[in-house]
């Protein structure tokens, strides 16, 4: 589930195995613009090294990566759109 307020993007992944919240990653980056920002909701494990090989590869910026009780949340800020 995708939804957008502002230059604020929610994805809910809770409940999706690898590679599905990924992929719902780069479908919500694909509406976005630089300055938005991304807050993913994921509970599978291999989300976190994932997420992290994305920043790396595409150039944007993890704000946060952190673990909550039910879920991982990552933010990321989109930078490196051309």
């Amino acid at each position: 589930m995708v939804m957008s307020q502002g230059n604020k993007i929610l994805v809910d992944a809770r409940g999706i195995a690898c590679p599905g919240p990924i992929t719902e990653v780069v479908k919500a980056y694909r509406n976005a613009k630089n300055g938005d920002v991304i807050e993913i909701w994921a509970t599978d494990p291999g989300f976190e090294p994932d997420i992290k090989a994305w920043i790396q590869r595409t150039g944007n910026q993890l704000l946060d990566l952190r673990k909550e009780p039910d879920k991982i949340v990552a933010v990321i800020r989109v930078t490196a759109k051309k």
